[in-house]
């Protein structure tokens, strides 16, 4: 039976969407916004900040060598502020309390940088999760199979008593191919909660 719940982060429990965050920063120049998003959330040191092998404060000084010196403050807000005001998504800390209070086992699982341990307080659904995985700190990224063994064995979870929700397809695939459930997250909350108790009543049903 369905015992636990895990949820990835961005775009789970809070928007990330970096062409929004260059809109945001209204950057009028057209050459000046493809240069910040090459350099920071579409580069590849982007990926090793979330898998641990790479900083903030190495990833701004590498950016500000190949950016002129007008660009430094939208580098520095990108790196070290992204989801600064944090959004989330309607409905989700209320489907997540609701599975809470009937007794399941909510944990995280992100690929996500060091820095998300200052941030983690600023989402609201934070305080309804037992336990977290931050790819940073276990040098591991979803969907390499090690992480979500190694999720599995820090809280004692079986695999088919798991749910996990991601908003990436191969994240899903990572998990499912060790027995996890999986459900796909498109946004809707309704159509989430649907997902999730459609298994929970699937396994019920395969255990009486």
């Amino acid at each position: 039976m369905i015992q636990n719940i895990i949820f990835d982060m961005g775009n789970v429990l809070l928007k990330y969407d970096p062409d929004y965050f260059v809109e945001r920063a209204d950057i009028e120049d057209e050459e000046d916004r493809k240069l910040l998003m090459r350099l920071t959330f579409r580069s590849p040191e982007w990926g090793m900040m979330d898998a641990g092998t790479l900083d903030e404060e190495e990833m701004y000084e590498m950016v500000c060598q190949q950016l002129p010196e007008r660009l430094h403050k939208y580098a520095h807000d990108f790196i070290f502020a992204w989801e600064d005001p944090v959004i989330s998504f309607d409905g989700m800390y209320n489907l997540i309390s609701h599975y809470k209070n009937e007794g399941y086992h909510i944990y995280l699982l992100s690929n996500a940088s060091h820095r998300q341990h200052e941030y983690w307080p600023k989402i609201p659904e934070s305080v309804l999760f037992e336990g977290k995985v931050v790819s940073a700190d276990i040098l591991m990224t979803k969907p390499g199979r090690d992480i979500y063994e190694y999720t599995l064995d820090k809280f004692g979870l079986e695999a088919d008593t798991c749910i996990f929700i991601d908003d990436t397809q191969r994240n899903i695939d990572g998990a499912q191919a060790i027995g996890i459930h999986g459900i796909l997250f498109t946004g809707d909350t309704e159509k989430l909660k649907k997902e999730i108790d459609r298994i929970i009543e699937k396994e019920k049903g395969v255990n009486v």
